[in-house]
Order: structure tokens, then C-alpha cells, then sequence
């Protein structure tokens, strides 16, 4: 009959003893009990070396061994820091005997002649103990754990948390509570009673409240005064303080400061703004004039060189604007011929030339109570300048092949790459068709002049096409980085968001390094940066957050790597030992990701 325990399976045994028959019945009686892996060993030396090699949860030895004794062995295990029991055997049992191997560390000893019976007693309470003593130690080393996290918790709330006794003492705080109590530790006042701060007697008149009547005090709100002497609104929550088994110990009081925070007017109040990514004072001007200008009815010119997002304000204006609910229609001026253009913008009707097969709504009446953007308006030729022009005069304008006037209500909003006053200079573009589209102009900053936005951009734009293209990918390097900062730029944030899905792509692992890039970014040609640009660019990089947290990393390799450590430490490039550090710090489990074990018993 099977009747050996889950302690007696899976055992390591090292069986020492210099006489090869005593070993051979020693590991004879223990392996038919299920007892396993054994070894065997002749000499200390030998003992001493397979100990080296693995770890045992129990050791067997002779007391006597070709001159040396088992208690030395017993010594050296000890000073190598092995903690599993050691059970010694003696020929010669005596109070002195037993007295050295108990001192010596040993669990018990077995007197000479040993049978499989006392063996086999022997061997399940020294693994009972051994097992017992390993849970207390698990258990203890779990409840230290515990208290360090509690007590990281507690310190690192921004509330106020405070504990008093029955005698009003106080038994702990946390920093804030500190720093509201004007608590110092060279000169530290254990009683609440002490503390005549508005904090500390309003604490106290909770505290004896709650003492009295064992209730809670909710939301008693009270005001103090900072150190720099402004005012302070608390919020004062007391409750008893009591363990599992329903006995009073004192009272808990979480104090929360709900002064009404100053407004934000800093220049990196908005990241974010109509489709705009980027909190470099260029953009917050930007942002402010959109604001503005969107909701005043009158033309608005954009300019900005290619890339640096002229649609997009036009999309901004229109959705400021009154007209938001009505369309928004885009002409690019650039990519049609005049003729083309003029039907384009004004209509037909048909017959009104070849190919006219039938009547057509231009774009102006298409945007009829809304708004028409005109992208690279700078092209256009002088002809169609005039129509536009004395649309913008009368509100009306006449569809090719018509004779009578169309009237629409629609806003203009124009934008172009090109340096128009050069153009008016050289008499290539109408001067009063330039002051009409200008009645307000939005200059777009190239991104050459906002660096300090480029890590903000490069994280939008890896978030999205991580997500668009199913990519793995959780960052970015230091270096890789670096580089996007230096660089010039010529495509601004078009080139950026292309060279992002590019390095998506081609990024195969999980972060995103300078080889990914195309060669010009990876030597760019640096331009001079002067020191304002400088530190807008450590500052955004040292305010933003990580794209994904080291733990996160960590259990996403363990989990690649089937819970391989060897193989997740390469994955990670680290040593494996700096990967159990990092587990051990995150608490994560070493059973991740492993594959279910088989066993043959």
C-alpha cells in the first residue's frame, strides 16, 4: 500500500558514510518508501561536493568518517549557510555525543544498529520539521513583505493618516500628516493633546468624539493656515480603530486637502487641441488665436511651411466657429487647372463647354452657410484671383455658362506655403485679393522652432500606428530619441509622423532604436540650438511619462519566454541574477508564464 506523504516525494537525500554497505541499505530503504533523488557519499570531500552541485532537503551522515568527524561536515554545511536538517548516525551513543551534534546544529541523532523501521522515523520528522520550518519562515518573510507594502502605501498618500490610542497618543503618521501637524522628529510630541495648531485641535476634538461615542465623524471641514501662510481648507474624517476580532484599539483620522486649486494659466496648460499635438508656447499662441478667431465670422489666412498642419487649422477654425454644424469643404487650388478650378469652385450649367453633360454645384454653394477652405491659394492663376476677389466683394458669383448671379453665405478660410508678400512684390499675386483673405493670418511654427514638442509628437504618433499596425511596441530609446530632436526637420510634423510608421515598420522588438530611422536623421547635420531651446527639450523629455513601466516589460518577456529566465534575461539584455533582483522588487511570480510541469512517481 502506497502510504508515503507529499513530504516524502520529490526529496533530495544525501546519504554520507564511509562504509558502502550502510550506504547502499540506507538508499535502498529510502527509495522503496518513494523517497528521491538520492546520492550517496563516501568521504566529507565527497559531501562537501555534492553539496556544491544541488540542494538537499535532507543529510544523512555517519558520525565517525576514515578519521574525520561527522561533525565537522555538519560545521562546514552550517558555515556555507545550508539550513535543511541533518540527522548524524553514531556506533557510540552518549550524552557527550548527543550534546556536540545538537550543538553542532544537528536535528537528532540514531544510534548503531540501524533499522529500516527507526530509519524511516527518523528521516519523516526530520522532513516534517524541516517542511514546518520553511512554511514559519515563508509565512514570516510574507508578513514583512506585507508591512513594507502597507507602510509604503502609508507613507506615500497624499492624505493625511493619523492613529491614536485610547489615551489620545499618537501611535502613527505618515509624512503629510507630518507636515500639517508641524510634527518634528528631534522634538516629538506623542500626545494629540499637545498640538494646539487649527489641525491638531480639531484632531483632537474628532478623537474624543469618536473615543465617546465609537462612531464615525464624517467630512468635519476645517480651515488652516500653511507655513507660507496662505489658506488651507481640510476635510477631517475619524473612525474607530478596531482588528478583525472587533476590539477597540483607538481612532484612525484621514485628513484630505480640498482648498480649490489656483486656475491653470501656465504655458503648458494644453498638449492637445483640435487634432495639435504638441505645449511649446508657439502652439499655445496658436491655440488662443484659433479660439478666438474661429467664433468672429471673417476670413482667415493660414500660412506655414508644408507639413506644419494648415488643414487642420482650417478644421479648428470650423469647428470654433458658429458655422460647425454646417459643412466644411476643402478645395485644393494647387492640384487644377484654371478651368478646371473655376468649375471646380463656381459650377456649370450644361452645354456650357465639351463634356458639360450636365448641371453641376460648385464648391461654393456646396459650403452655402458653412465654410470653404482654399489649400495652396498662392498658385492660382490672375484670373480666377479676380473671381475670387469680387466674390469676396459681393457674396455672389456666376456658375460657368450662367447669366445670373448666385447668392451664398460662406466664410473663407485660405492657407498657402508660399511667402506672399514677395509674391505681391514681384506682381504675381493681386495685392487686394492679399489683404482680403489676410483680414486675420495664422502663422503655423515649423517644428524646427518647437523641439521641445517632439517628444509629445513622437509618443502620439507611436501610440497610433502601434495600435494601427498590431505592433508590439513600448517605446522609444534614449539615443533613438536624441536624434528626432536634432534633426531639421524640412517635412516638419508630416516627415515626423511618416518617419514614426516607418520605425514601426521596422521595429521588430519592443523598443524603437536609432537603426530604424533613415540615414539622414541618424547623421543629421545639427543646427545651432540656443538655450531656451534646450531646456523646453529636457523638460518635456524628463516630464513625460513612460510609455509603458518596467514591470509591465518584464512580465510581457516572461510571458514570450514561457517562463524562461535564461532566455528572458537575453530578451531583456540583462544578467539573470538583475532579472531575479527585478522580480523580487516588483513581487512578480517566478511560476509565470511556466510550462505545467510532469512528474513520473
Amino acid at each position: 500500500m502506497d502510504n508515503h506523504t507529499d513530504t516524502e516525494k520529490d526529496t533530495h537525500i544525501l546519504i554520507v558514510d564511509d562504509e558502502a554497505s550502510i550506504r547502499l541499505t540506507f538508499e535502498m530503504f529510502l527509495a522503496r518508501e518513494g523517497y528521491g533523488p538520492i546520492v550517496t557519499a563516501s568521504s566529507m570531500e565527497e559531501a562537501l561536493d555534492a553539496i556544491k552541485k544541488q540542494e538537499f532537503d535532507l543529510i544523512i551522515s555517519d558520525i565517525v568518517l576514515e578519521g574525520e568527524k561527522g561533525t565537522d561536515l555538519l560545521c562546514k554545511i552550517r558555515e556555507a549557510g545550508i539550513e535543511c536538517p541533518v540527522v548524524m548516525v553514531t556506533g557510540f551513543p552518549n550524552l557527550d555525543t548527543a550534546a556536540e551534534a545538537v550543538r553542532y546544529g544537528a536535528f537528532d541523532y540514531i544510534s548503531k544498529p540501524v533499522n529500516k523501521q527507526t530509519l524511516l522515523k527518523f528521516v519523516r520528522q526530520a522532513l516534517q520539521h524541516w517542511q514546518l520550518e520553511n512554511e514559519k519562515k515563508e509565512l514570516l518573510q510574507e508578513n514583512e513583505k506585507f508591512k513594507r507594502y502597507l507602510q509604503a502605501i502609508f507613507g506615500s498618500v497624499r492624505d493625511a493618516i493619523i492613529t491614536i490610542d485610547s489615551s489620545l497618543n499618537i501611535v502613527q503618521l505618515n509624512d503629510t500628516a507630518k507636515q500639517w501637524l508641524l510634527y518634528s522628529e528631534s522634538n516629538k510630541q506623542t500626545s494629540l493633546k499637545s498640538y494646539d495648531s487649527e489641525m491638531g485641535k480639531a484632531c483632537l476634538q474628532d478623537a474624543k468624539q469618536v473615543l465617546s461615542s465609537r462612531k464615525e465623524v464624517l467630512e468635519h471641514q476645517v480651515e488652516c493656515r500653511k507655513s507660507d501662510g496662505n489658506l488651507r481648507i481640510i476635510s477631517l474624517n475619524a473612525a474607530p480603530l478596531e482588528d478583525g476580532y472587533e476590539e477597540f484599539n483607538g481612532v484612525v483620522i484621514v485628513a484630505r486637502d480640498i482648498t480649490m486649486p489656483e486656475p491653470t494659466t501656465g504655458v503648458n496648460s494644453r498638449n492637445k487641441f483640435h487634432g495639435y499635438v504638441g505645449s511649446s508656447q508657439a502652439m499655445q499662441n496658436v491655440y488662443n488665436l484659433i479660439e478666438n478667431v474661429g467664433k468672429v465670422d471673417t476670413a482667415v489666412l493660414v500660412t506655414g511651411e508644408s507639413g506644419t498642419g494648415k488643414e487642420l487649422a482650417a478644421e479648428a477654425l470650423h469647428a470654433e466657429s458658429n458655422r460647425r454644424d454646417m459643412p466644411l469643404v476643402k478645395v485644393d487650388c494647387a492640384a487644377m487647372s484654371e478651368d478646371l478650378l473655376e468649375s471646380e469652385l463656381f459650377g456649370h450649367i450644361k452645354g456650357s463647354f465639351t463634356g458639360a453633360e450636365k448641371d453641376r454645384e460648385g464648391r461654393l454653394l456646396q459650403a452655402d452657410n458653412g465654410t470653404l477652405f482654399l489649400d495652396e491659394i498662392g498658385d492660382i492663376s490672375p484670373r480666377m484671383q479676380l473671381l475670387l476677389l469680387r466674390f469676396l466683394q459681393e457674396k455672389t458669383f456666376t456658375p460657368v455658362g450662367q447669366d445670373t448671379p448666385v447668392h451664398v453665405d460662406v466664410r473663407i478660410i485660405a492657407a498657402t506655403n508660399v511667402n506672399f508678400t514677395e509674391k505681391v512684390k514681384e506682381g504675381s499675386f493681386r495685392e487686394d485679393l492679399y489683404y482680403r483673405l489676410k483680414v486675420v493670418e495664422i502663422k503655423l511654427p515649423p517644428l524646427r522652432d518647437r523641439k521641445g514638442g517632439i517628444p509629445i509628437l513622437v509618443h502620439h504618433f507611436l501610440s497610433l500606428y502601434r495600435e494601427k499596425l498590431k505592433r508590439n511596441i513600448h517605446g522609444i530609446s534614449d539615443q533613438a530619441m536624441d536624434a528626432l530632436t536634432r534633426y531639421s526637420w524640412p517635412g516638419n510634423v508630416r516627415e515626423l509622423s511618416h518617419i514614426i510608421e516607418r520605425a514601426c515598420v521596422l521595429c521588430k522588438g519592443p523598443t524603437i532604436s536609432l537603426d530604424h530611422f533613415p540615414e539622414e536623421i541618424q547623421k543629421p547635420t545639427i543646427l545651432p540650438q540656443t538655450q531656451s531651446e534646450a531646456q523646453a527639450q529636457l523638460t518635456a523629455i524628463a516630464t513625460l511619462p513612460p510609455y509603458i513601466s518596467e514591470e509591465d516589460e518584464i512580465i510581457d518577456i516572461l510571458k514570450r519566454a514561457r517562463g524562461n529566465k535564461s532566455k528572458a534575461a537575453r530578451m531583456l539584455h540583462i544578467d539573470r541574477s538583475t532579472l531575479y533582483r527585478k522580480m523580487q522588487r516588483f513581487g512578480i511570480s517566478h511560476d509565470i508564464a511556466s510550462p505545467s510541469p510532469s512528474r513520473n512517481h
